[in-house]
């Protein structure tokens, strides 16, 4: 564990595409910050480089008594979601309990849109519980209801450029990676302004997996195209898989959860927090 600064802020996720970019952009503005992660010395050259500004510690979220002596003395935490395992909200109950030991008392969490104990998405329904966790436990707290990601939608696609699932005719306002680190930041820059707020963070529109073909297509010069499935027959594509039970049903879910229109609401939240217009698939693509 390195600290030599007085940050306030932790970050966690710093080696992903959302908490990386976070912790690059607080670095940038001169914000003393602690980078949390399950390797520390994978940051110990940017700690070096930092000139004080940057410290690190070691926070797994398999080991919450690790994680609550690494986010001590820290006043505000960005918490970016668990992986994708069959313990994630066991795990990040877990961590909201670390946070509480750790004194902390604020935290940014990456949530997901529409969360909710009935939630067609079955991690939509951790991530409620886990804001519903937070909440108890008398956290000041925001939470970023993220959309799924424009910059994932390409690998809906097999390698035959279809894509396959039983998403029907439902619309998605899928919302750029980029967009929610950028959300991110104004909360952390300012975090009492949005102190118990809940924002939906959405792309600028709402797309059907045919027009997100569609997009692909005109932007890469490949053909793309959408197959509805019915639910067995995503069940059974999948099946050579051998997926765990928990990875079947998620993913499936991914489908149904836009079929059912519960991720299909366009929202200016991220306008609201950056000050920028969301940005589109055809953005994102053409950034790549």
């Amino acid at each position: 564990m390195t600290r030599t600064t007085t940050a306030t802020i932790g970050i966690t996720g710093v080696t992903g595409h959302v908490g990386g970019t976070v912790s690059r952009a607080l670095e940038e503005r001169g914000v003393a910050h602690r980078l949390l992660g399950r390797n520390p010395q994978r940051f110990d050259s940017r700690v070096a480089a930092s000139d004080g500004l940057l410290e690190s510690a070691s926070l797994d979220f398999s080991d919450p008594e690790r994680a609550a002596e690494s986010m001590k003395g820290l006043q505000t935490v960005f918490l970016v979601s668990a992986a994708e395992t069959a313990e994630r909200e066991a795990q990040q109950l877990a961590m909201v309990g670390s946070l509480s030991r750790a004194g902390v008392e604020r935290v940014v969490y990456t949530s997901f849109a529409s969360p909710s104990p009935t939630a067609t998405f079955t991690f939509a329904r951790t991530h409620y519980a886990t804001e519903q966790a937070i909440e108890r436990a008398g956290l000041e707290h925001t939470f970023l209801r993220d959309n799924f990601y424009l910059d994932v939608l390409p690998l809906f696609a097999g390698e035959d450029r279809v894509l396959r699932g039983p998403a029907g005719d439902g619309r998605v306002a899928a919302v750029a990676r980029a967009d929610v680190a950028d959300a991110a930041v104004a909360v952390l820059l300012d975090p009492q302004a949005h102190t118990r707020g809940a924002y939906t963070l959405t792309g600028p529109e709402s797309l059907t997996m045919t027009e997100v073909a569609q997009i692909l297509t005109r932007v890469t010069g490949q053909q793309y195209r959408y197959e509805a499935e019915t639910v067995e027959a995503a069940h059974e594509s999948r099946a050579v898989l051998d997926l765990e039970p928990w990875e079947m049903e998620a993913w499936v879910s991914t489908y149904t959860a836009i079929a059912s229109g519960e991720l299909a609401e366009v929202t200016q939240d991220v306008r609201e927090l950056t000050g920028h217009a969301a940005r589109s698939l055809e953005d994102v693509l053409r950034q790549r």
